[in-house]
């Protein structure tokens, strides 16, 4: 073999790559994308759980106000819970809920009209929307009925507010929700009821916004009068 030909194969046998050398190369290339495969694997994962804990707590925020009726366009609600004693999941915590617009005392809210109707289209008006004709069991109740009537009225002579009562008969009184009538828990104004025969609904009577007849201002009147109303429901608590 000449010196030349010598020279070309040895620069052959050099430059031949065999399938054996590529082998060690490609194992070193996807030992460095491992890491990178495991920790883009892992952040979809994270990612995954993130967006299914977020939807739970969610649902389970929005499912307390799921159970509130749906004949209001909206509710106001206030936490029942102490701020010092709430605990650090909401759907542990109780609220109480009104319509909103409604006025909320104690374990009732409260509805003060602003238009007038007769007593029958009042108590219809009330029902309609799931509540009924205030019925006063206390004088805690009757004070904050009387304050907030005041701050709604003008200086006019009188106004007058319906509330759940009426006499089926003469001087038997009854609320709309049957409780007993209780006359010791009464609010009639000095002379009231009178004229039983034919005024056999009751409405709270105020003379102005600095009328200081706080606990007796009831007053008997013909049931087909325009007057205000005032509607009643139970707070709900979700």
């Amino acid at each position: 073999m000449e010196k030349s030909d010598a020279v070309a194969a040895t620069m052959n046998q050099r430059g031949r790559v065999s399938p054996g050398t590529a082998a060690p190369a490609e194992g070193r290339s996807c030992s460095r994308l491992n890491p990178w495969v495991f920790l883009v694997s892992a952040l979809a994962v994270k990612t995954a759980l993130v967006t299914v804990g977020l939807v739970v707590l969610f649902h389970r925020s929005c499912g307390q106000y799921k159970t509130l009726p749906q004949n209001a366009p909206a509710w106001h609600c206030i936490s029942n819970v102490p701020a010092s004693k709430r605990s650090s999941s909401p759907t542990e915590d109780s609220w109480k809920c009104c319509p909103e617009g409604w006025r909320r005392f104690q374990e009732s809210c409260y509805y003060f009209s602003a238009n007038r109707m007769s007593w029958d289209e009042s108590q219809q008006n009330c029902s309609g929307m799931g509540s009924h004709l205030v019925v006063i069991n206390t004088k805690a109740e009757q004070e904050f009925l009387f304050s907030s009537v005041k701050g709604l009225v003008t200086n006019t002579y009188e106004t007058k507010y319906y509330i759940g009562q009426t006499a089926h008969k003469n001087g038997q009184w009854q609320w709309v929700d049957r409780t007993p009538y209780n006359k010791m828990a009464s609010f009639w104004k000095p002379g009231e009821p009178n004229l039983l025969f034919a005024e056999k609904c009751a409405a709270i009577h105020v003379k102005g916004n600095t009328d200081s007849n706080t606990y007796s201002n009831w007053n008997n009147i013909l049931c087909s009068t325009s007057c205000y109303r005032i509607c009643e429901l139970a707070v709900k608590f979700v």
